[in-house]
């Protein structure tokens, strides 16, 4: 039984004739007797009464052409819905944290609103550990970390690049105008910080007590662009990836600390299951994402 001979049975019934069905169709009248008759021996009994130059359908073949039909609209309805996600429309859930949903998303969403009008994005922040959970339980479908590095079989690394992250400090604090500093000097400062075991701040903790030290805050937020602007207006100390300071850097406004000894790195990386269909959608994002790199932005 294939898509052909229902389609053919359809047009019989509809039009109560094998001549005009094989006009409609373009077929010849032959071919079209002989679907009909391949069709009543594969499903056992006969659909049609050929009465002189009258076809009409039997009980047998009302009932088979209630099946046909929907079938063949099945049939449609598929080969729209993969015509479709074969076309960059639809949703793309994406994970990322907090701080680099402004660089990432806000800055760049007029272009790729333009180029993809039929992408809607559905954008959620989150620490790492709870950005791995939704990707895992496939609550979105690729996520952009900023965190040590990772690799792991599980997932696909879509993008990845490094990014550097420093103590800073207003230009009018005495420490802006060092060309080094000790982290002694810099941990009797007031810490305005990100919150504790998110990302970057984790890793300066766990450089920290590597050295049996540590900062007690007197501001913690999510907000990397509020810690930014009190930095500015010196009400103490911060460390911030470069992304986030680098205009106030550029401006002046903020000066990145030299210290000895002590060096982070960040890696941003895009990430989804090594199991996920990519959609069209998908690639989308993820060439919009990699051509946007943060360090393009800083460039």
């Amino acid at each position: 039984m294939d898509l052909r001979g229902l389609k053919i049975f359809i047009e019989v019934a509809e039009l109560k004739s094998f001549t005009r069905a094989a006009e409609r169709m373009g077929y010849s009248q032959p071919t079209i007797s002989f679907q009909i008759r391949q069709l009543e021996q594969e499903l056992g009994v006969p659909l049609f009464d050929r009465i002189g130059h009258t076809v009409s359908l039997t009980d047998a073949g009302r009932d088979a052409l209630h099946y046909a039909q929907k079938i063949c609209n099945l049939s449609q309805e598929m080969t729209l819905d993969a015509r479709r996600s074969r076309e960059t429309i639809g949703e793309v859930r994406i994970g990322m944290a907090d701080s680099l949903c402004s660089p990432l998303i806000a800055r760049g969403f007029g272009t790729f609103r333009e180029k993809y009008p039929g992408i809607s994005l559905n954008v959620f922040a989150a620490g790492t550990g709870e950005l791995f959970r939704m990707l895992d339980h496939n609550e979105v479908d690729m996520i952009c970390t900023m965190d040590s590095h990772v690799y792991d079989s599980a997932y696909v690394i879509a993008s990845e690049e490094t990014i550097g992250a420093h103590f800073v400090v207003s230009a009018r604090n005495g420490l802006a105008h060092r060309e080094n500093v000790t982290i002694d000097e810099i941990i009797r400062q007031p810490f305005l910080l990100t919150e504790k075991g998110m990302s970057y701040r984790r890793m300066m903790d766990e450089l920290l007590a590597d050295r049996a030290l540590e900062v007690r805050p007197v501001l913690e937020t999510a907000r990397a662009d509020l810690i930014c602007g009190l930095v500015e207006e010196n009400m103490g100390v911060s460390f911030l990836p470069d992304y986030v300071t680098e205009e106030a850097v550029r401006a002046g406004r903020l000066k990145r600390l030299q210290v000895d000894g002590f060096r982070v790195t960040v890696w941003k990386q895009l990430l989804y299951r090594r199991e996920k269909w990519v959609s069209p959608q998908m690639k989308a994002l993820i060439g919009h994402l990699a051509e946007i790199g943060l360090q393009a932005q800083n460039g």
